[in-house]
C-alpha cells in the first residue's frame, strides 16, 4: 500500500509503498478514505513539539474509512462498514489507569511507547490497523461526506473535557481559547450539550463576531486586552450569571496569565477543565492560589482526550442534528501531496477549517 512516512524529524514525508497491515485477534483493518491534518502537524513532524514518536512512522491521528477486515472478536462490525478510526489507543491490561498512545501522533510514558510499537502507523496511508474497540460505526455516508466527518476528531477533544466536568444543560460555560480551532469546536459542543450561555474571550474581533453569527446570542464575546485583572472582570460581566465551568484549550505559546484570568472567573463550587498546552514548551507554568481553590471548593480536571464511549455518543449527537458538521470548510489533498497538506494546515488553522488528506 501507499503511505506517507516520517523517517527523521525535520525531513519531508516520504511517499512510498510499505507492507499492507496484517490483522490479529482484537484488531480491524480499515481502508482510509479521509483523514484530517492537524494545524500544528508541521511542528510534530519537525520535532518542535517534542512528541514521542518511534521513527520511522506513518503519522496521522484517526480518520474516516471503510472496514476491510475484522477479527474473530468483532460481533457488530462488518466488512464495508463506514467507520470513524479513534486514535486514542489504550492498554487492555489495566482498566483503572490504562497507558495511552495517540496512534500516528504521540505516546505517554514507557507504556504508551510500548503500545506505539504495535499500533504505530497512523492514517496517512491507504490502510491502517486499529484495536477493534477503536473502530466506531458511522452508519451510511457517501465518500464525499467522509471529508466532513473528519471534524469528529476535532470535536471529540472538547467533548471529552465537558464530559469530565459533567457539563449540564442550562449551565454557563467560559471557553478560554474560543477563537482557535479546538476552542471554536468547544463553543459548538458546549451549546450542543445544552449550555445556556458560552462566554467566548479572544483578541480577534472578526472571529468573535463570526461565533455570534453562527450560534446566536447564547455566545457572549469578550475582547481581551492583556491586563489580567481587567480581562477577568470583563469575562465575568459578559456572563448572565455565575460561570459554572471554565474550559481551557490555549496553545503552548500563550502566557499562563491569560489562562489564569479565565480560570479564576469560575464560581464557587465550579469546575475547571485544563486541556491546553500552557507550559508544555517550557517557561512558567500555571499558578493558581491555593486558598482560592480550597475555600471556593473549585474542582480542577486535567483531561487528555476523552473516554472510550465518547466517539459513539458524539456520532449520535451529529445524527440527531445537535452538532452540525456543515460548519466546517475543508480543503482536500491526495496522499501524493501530503507535504503540501501539512503546509496548508499550518497556514489555515482557524475556526471551522479543516485540511484533509484523501488517500
Amino acid at each position: 500500500m501507499k503511505a506517507a512516512v516520517l523517517k527523521s524529524f525535520g525531513s519531508p514525508l516520504v511517499i512510498e509503498d510499505v507492507p499492507d497491515p496484517t490483522i490479529g485477534t482484537g484488531e480491524v483493518i480499515v481502508d482510509v478514505v479521509a483523514t484530517r491534518v492537524l494545524s500544528y502537524m508541521n511542528e510534530v513532524l519537525d520535532g518542535t513539539r517534542n512528541y514521542a514518536l518511534d521513527l520511522p512512522i506513518v503519522p496521522g491521528p484517526g480518520g474516516i474509512g471503510r472496514v476491510r477486515a475484522i477479527g474473530p472478536d468483532a460481533t457488530r462490525l462488518a466488512v464495508g462498514d463506514w467507520v470513524f478510526c479513534d486514535p486514542t489507543v489504550r492498554s487492555r491490561d489495566d482498566c483503572v489507569a490504562p497507558d495511552i498512545a495517540l496512534q500516528g501522533l504521540t505516546a505517554a510514558g514507557p507504556g504508551g511507547m510500548l503500545l506505539q510499537k504495535h499500533f504505530r502507523h497512523g492514517s496517512f496511508a491507504d490502510q491502517m490497523r486499529l484495536p477493534t474497540e477503536n473502530v466506531k460505526r458511522l452508519g451510511a455516508i457517501t465518500s464525499e461526506e467522509a471529508t466532513r466527518w473528519c471534524a469528529l476528531g476535532t470535536l471529540l477533544v472538547p467533548y471529552g473535557g465537558f464530559l469530565a466536568a459533567d457539563l449540564r444543560p442550562g449551565e454557563t460555560v467560559l471557553v478560554s481559547g474560543a477563537t482557535g480551532n479546538f476552542g471554536s469546536a468547544a463553543v459548538s459542543v458546549a451549546l450542543a450539550m445544552g449550555a445556556a450561555c458560552v462566554v467566548a474571550p479572544g483578541r480577534n474581533e472578526k472571529i468573535l463576531d463570526d461565533l455570534v453569527r453562527r450560534f446566536g446570542d447564547r455566545v457572549k464575546p469578550v475582547r481581551l486586552t492583556g491586563n489580567e485583572d481587567d480581562d477577568r472582570e470583563s469575562m465575568r460581566r459578559a456572563a448572565p450569571g455565575p460561570i459554572d465551568c471554565v474550559f481551557d484549550i490555549m496553545p503552548p505559546s500563550v502566557s499562563p496569565t491569560v489562562v489564569r484570568a479565565a480560570v479564576m472567573t469560575v464560581r464557587a463550587y465550579g469546575r475547571v477543565v485544563l486541556m491546553g498546552g500552557v507550559g508544555m514548551a517550557g517557561g512558567a507554568g500555571l499558578e493558581l492560589p491555593y486558598p482560592w481553590i480550597m475555600r471556593n471548593c473549585i474542582s480542577i480536571h486535567g483531561v487528555w482526550m476523552y473516554p472510550p464511549d465518547a466517539a459513539s455518543r458524539l456520532i449520535a449527537m451529529v445524527r440527531a442534528g445537535q452538532l452540525r458538521l456543515e460548519e466546517y470548510q475543508a480543503t482536500a489533498f491526495d496522499l501524493d501531496h501530503a507535504n503540501e497538506a501539512v503546509e496548508h494546515a499550518a497556514a489555515n488553522g482557524g475556526p471551522f477549517k479543516m485540511t484533509v488528506i484523501r488517500p
